[in-house]
């Protein structure tokens, strides 16, 4: 029996000996330790030139550590299960000191920022984001050590709409796909029969549709069967609660839009201006996910998900302020995970042959097993 509650939040497999088996027995690297940091950089630089052509993007930097006070750190679910490093500057003898905490994205961060680097309509910006995750289990893609292409970008009022977003989207993938298909160019080994090519275009669901599809599944079986189907998919509306009486998945309630009406399909309406890019990952024969992206929500919508979540309180912090002020501009925005998207890319089975952090013992020793070799 599947529970769908427990699929909602905390990412990751949960459990090493379920992790053996699910890692492949037939993994050789296509490249060397050293090949891959050349591809590495490559396509890091390839995706950071083109995203901020396609988008109208410039490169800034990024906090990794922020005021508690501010409100700004990102809490990546409702339900209060992933907290952030939090530690005491005591500064001038306690005089002015500071709590503050390790960003665990920069979500709202880049919503501020908007305003502060002055950008206009159609204008945004891009970060090379490093975060810290304390509370996720260490499997094959998930890891403490968080590195993403947080990008936000200033949108009109007529531009919160699907066909934004999905325009939007492509321009992305166009982009992914393209790194991809560069560091082919680079290293010819990627291109394998072993493996399919990348997919040329995503398809677009609803988490509604994916929901009609597999009614009994639990929310990762149910991006896993989509994938097996359309190995590259754009996944709408994530965060309001389905017709099964769960969320697609838990969405905090200050960012993404995830509370307005956006379709109404054999008489019944949709909701959500948000959604993730996952993909089929050949190597690890596993859904894969590279992105989280959204338009962001209004003063109107902040308040009508905050009171979904119980978080009303959320509404004096000075970023929910600005927000309702109307201090800082609509847009749109995401993240992109770097090594998850080196590892689709460079047909790797684990993060740590793409980022150096930490793994414990019994991880690396079932990965030795399996020809996987993370960087130390």
């Amino acid at each position: 029996m599947y529970d769908k509650k427990a699929d909602l939040a905390g990412p990751g497999i949960g459990d090493y000996s379920e992790l053996e088996k699910i890692l492949p027995d037939d993994y050789k690297s296509l490249l060397t330790p050293r090949e891959t940091m050349k591809a590495l950089y490559a396509v890091k630089n390839y995706i950071e030139e083109n995203l901020s052509k396609e988008l109208n993007l410039m490169m800034v930097q990024v906090p990794l550590i922020v005021d508690v006070n501010s409100g700004v750190n990102d809490y990546l679910d409702r339900d209060g299960s992933r907290t952030p490093i939090q530690f005491h500057i005591s500064n001038d003898n306690e005089k002015h000191p500071i709590d503050a905490q390790i960003v665990q994205a920069a979500t709202k961060w880049k919503r501020v920022a908007l305003k502060q680097f002055d950008c206009k309509v159609g204008e945004g910006i891009l970060t090379d984001m490093r975060a810290v995750r304390k509370d996720y289990f260490l499997d094959h893609d998930h890891s403490v050590y968080v590195d993403q292409w947080d990008w936000e970008r200033v949108v009109t009022e007529d531009e919160r709409n699907l066909d934004f977003l999905k325009d939007v989207v492509r321009k992305i993938w166009r982009v992914l796909r393209g790194a991809g298909k560069y560091a082919q160019e680079m290293f010819p080994q990627l291109k394998s029969d072993k493996y399919p090519d990348f997919p040329e275009e995503l398809t677009f669901f609803h988490a509604e549709e994916v929901l009609d599809m597999f009614p009994d599944l639990p929310r990762k079986a149910r991006e896993t069967e989509l994938l097996k189907r359309y190995p590259a998919v754009f996944i709408i509306g994530i965060g309001w609660t389905l017709k099964d009486g769960y969320p697609h998945e838990l969405r905090a309630a200050d960012y993404d839009d995830w509370v307005s009406e956006t379709i109404v399909k054999d008489g019944v309406k949709m909701h959500g201006l948000n959604g993730d890019i996952l993909v089929w990952n050949p190597v690890t024969r596993r859904r894969h996910e590279l992105t989280s992206m959204g338009i962001r929500v209004t003063k109107e919508t902040l308040k009508k998900q905050l009171e979904i979540t119980g978080q009303l309180d959320f509404l004096k912090m000075p970023y929910h302020q600005a927000i309702l002020n109307d201090e800082i501009p609509l847009s749109i925005g995401g993240g992109i995970g770097q090594s998850r998207t080196m590892m689709y890319l460079l047909r790797k089975a684990h993060l740590g042959e793409v980022s150096v952090t930490v793994w414990p013992e019994i991880l690396k020793e079932i990965c030795a097993k399996k020809n996987i070799f993370v960087l130390e």
